[in-house]
């Protein structure tokens, strides 16, 4: 172990003591080994598993009991173990075959097939995810015929798959699950007709309309394999999908089912479609009553063509539902605040998760009817009733402050917001931050769409934050974003969007110019500056950060300010902050990313970002540094400037890079750094390419999933569905 696993932890051998220091100033001498069992399980837990039984559990007979205590070996996880080869997969493996019970390669990509047949030892496992994993169909057949205990599985459904190559154990096994998960890539059932007892099934839609060739996907399934059956004993159903016609079409034969009968146990419904017009599912309305029957749902969401405000009613009427999303559903904003507020579900208090992204999205111009925005007393209301919300989403909604003094004035959102002790995680529109618009500015109101292009609007709201500035404008005009600081003691994620932010690589939100907002016309999000990131330094617990589409970040000084107190931040995203024609926050960002000590991941998107040399050595002050993620439509990079980069920070296992430059400039250097790290740092992910080049969708076709959905492609990880785990 060469004294330090892979978590840099140092491991003292047997004998070996610290000197302290007692009250009488003589020196005792105390072991590691002289802690208490309890103290050390602590220890051992936050260590590397392969360093757990392949090290530390050889250097005595004490440290080699408590590293095969089962509560270290009972649930076990290899997704964040990027340093762990194949090889020390595989012996880890056999070592831990006895006890485990519950095991994750989910997102293992890095991993070869021939390890995963290794896990046909652990004949204990009644849980296993090798969702991302290289595996066929015959080896997942080996898998199921050896694990007769299995009872919940997730799994890739690839092009190879085919279920005649299923023996008969696998088929018997497959019979007992009771939750299943399958990321879909290619049109198929997969192993859902052989589950009869599911109790729970989620399905993840990635399958593309096109083939690498070009050709059409064909969503055409064989008479034999839609003997699905009618999930019986069906109590939890989950459907994410990608962008794509051919996904829409899956999802209905997988709910075809549900047309004919409908489980009487189901509770949990959660089915989350992409774009402008999801395709529409005629049971939609019939399933909603029947939930709404039952009393006992738990979760719900429905795409924007699948419920009216009738079926909305008797869906949440006499129930405690503990999740809620409305993505994308203005239709349905008045009956969702009429069935939490007024009695229309059974208690409001059991709510935890509330997904509200986009239920009143409309363009500024049509936003200045105070109809079409959130209520202040309604968000009021809404926070009361629902006390007990730890996620929140508020993305794509309008919220205008009106700062003005009257007898009728309402506390401002973050006010209310700030009284949710218990929030966890909240996304809120850039304008929700600002306190109101200077009066005397006479460019706030929303210029016509005829001069829109043609007019050069002039910055409203803050200059950028000082940090010697007078208090007293500073304070005034952060005020809401103070309170909810000052609130929210428990927030590790905050994710603060601009109304008009358009990705240049969107996921689950495609965008289109139609229906997106011209970038920076909401006068209230053109005010959030400086000042107001400044004013996050009170969020000491915040570890994910997001900050996308917001023009009135200047000098980014406020980015300096707050990275200097949030020291438990580990996620850190940028996107169109600032000018877009010139990225002035530059001298900042460098600043900040020094003081980012606890970062692992980073995703910058700026269309004129230069990664020159001093950008990669400001970034090498992040040592604890994972994944990063670079896109700029103008941008350039240095390569030596990169290659020194990873060659400081050995943790890096990703490095995305989607900027300009020419297409031999980005090979040469991709290849550069995959022959000179992947035989030390097995999960290596090294993707450089041009961000316009015809052929970068099927180059992100090739990225691991697992690192598509959590950095490359933006999109809000805020009161989603919970899709990641069957378990």
């Amino acid at each position: 172990m060469d004294g330090h696993g892979h978590g840099g932890v140092p491991v003292c051998p047997e004998g070996a003591s610290v000197q302290l220091k007692g009250a009488c100033g003589e020196e005792d001498p105390v072991g590691i080994l002289n802690l208490s069992d309890e103290i050390l399980l602590c220890i051992l837990y936050h260590l590397p598993l392969c360093d757990l039984l392949l090290n530390v559990a050889n250097v005595c007979h004490k440290l080699r009991t408590l590293c095969y205590d089962k509560t270290l070996l009972t649930e076990v996880c290899f997704s964040d173990h990027y340093l762990a080869n194949d090889m020390m997969v595989a012996r880890t493996i056999d070592k831990l075959s006895y006890y485990v019970q519950s095991l994750s390669l989910n997102g293992c990509y890095w991993l070869s097939g021939s390890t995963l047949k290794h896990l046909s030892r652990c004949r204990e496992l009644t849980q296993l995810d090798v969702t991302g994993c290289r595996l066929t169909t015959l080896r997942l057949s080996h898998l199921l015929s050896s694990l007769s205990l299995l009872r919940c599985l997730a799994f890739d459904v690839t092009s190879s798959f085919s279920s005649s190559q299923l023996s008969s154990e696998a088929v018997d096994t497959l019979s007992r699950l009771a939750e299943l998960r399958q990321s879909l890539l290619t049109p198929s059932y997969g192993v859902v007709p052989y589950c009869a007892k599911l109790r729970k099934l989620m399905l993840q839609f990635d399958i593309s309309d096109v083939t690498r060739e070009g050709l059409g996907v064909s969503c055409q399934l064989m008479v034999g394999q839609s003997s699905v059956p009618h999930y019986q004993q069906l109590q939890e159903f989950t459907a994410r999908l990608a962008p794509g016609e051919v996904n829409q079409t899956l999802l209905l034969l997988y709910l075809a089912v549900f047309s004919v009968h409908i489980p009487e146990h189901l509770r949990i419904f959660l089915v989350s479609i992409p774009g402008p017009s999801p395709v529409h599912w005629p049971s939609a309305r019939t399933l909603a009553q029947s939930l709404g029957q039952r009393g006992d749902l738990e979760a719900l969401q429905f795409p924007r063509t699948w419920l009216d405000t009738p079926s909305l009613k008797l869906a949440l009427g006499g129930n405690s539902p503990r999740h809620l999303s409305f993505s994308r559903c203005p239709a349905l904003w008045p009956q969702v605040f009429q069935s939490l507020l007024e009695g229309g579900v059974k208690d409001s208090t059991q709510l935890t998760s509330l997904n509200l992204s986009g239920i009143n999205h409309v363009l500024y111009s049509d936003c200045r009817n105070i109809d079409v925005q959130l209520l202040a007393s309604t968000m009021s209301r809404l926070v009361i009733g629902c006390s007990n919300i730890k996620h929140l989403n508020l993305m794509h909604t309008h919220y205008h402050h009106d700062k003005a003094p009257s007898l009728n004035a309402e506390a401002h959102l973050c006010s209310s917001l700030a009284s949710l002790r218990g929030l966890s995680s909240l996304t809120v529109p850039a304008c929700a931050l600002s306190d109101g618009v200077n009066s005397n500015n006479s460019n706030t109101s929303c210029p016509s769409s005829l001069l829109l292009g043609l007019k050069k609007s002039v910055r409203v709201g803050l200059q950028n934050y000082r940090p010697d500035s007078g208090q007293e404008s500073s304070v005034d005009s952060t005020s809401g974003v103070a309170q909810l600081a000052s609130g929210c003691l428990t927030l590790e994620t905050l994710e603060v969007i601009g109304p008009g932010f358009v990705s240049a690589l969107p996921r689950l939100e495609p965008c289109t110019r139609s229906s997106v907002e011209p970038r920076g016309m909401c006068a209230w999000a053109r005010g959030v500056g400086d000042a107001h990131i400044a004013a996050l330094e009170g969020l000491k617990r915040l570890k994910c950060l997001t900050l996308a589409g917001l023009p009135g970040i200047l000098k980014g000084t406020g980015l300096v300010h707050m990275a200097k107190h949030c020291k438990t931040l580990k996620v850190l995203s940028l996107a169109n902050i600032g000018v877009v024609k010139a990225m002035n926050y530059a001298p900042a960002l460098l600043e900040t990313l020094q003081h980012c000590t606890q970062l692992q991941e980073l995703r910058l998107e700026q269309p004129y970002l230069n990664a020159n040399s001093a950008f990669f050595e400001a970034l090498s002050c992040c040592s604890r540094l994972r994944r990063l993620c670079l896109i700029s439509r103008s941008g350039t990079f240095e390569p030596s400037a990169a290659e020194s980069f990873m060659e400081r920070c050995r943790l890096v296992v990703m490095c995305h890079l989607f900027m300009g430059g020419t297409l031999v400039a980005c090979r040469t250097l991709q290849k550069t750094l995959i022959e000179r790290f992947s035989a030390e740092r097995p999960a290596l992910s090294v993707v450089i390419y041009p961000l316009h080049h015809e052929d970068l969708p099927s180059v992100i076709r090739d990225i691991p999933l697992t690192l598509l959905d959590t950095v490359t492609l933006f999109q809000s990880h805020v009161a989603q569905p919970p899709h990641l785990s069957p378990y």
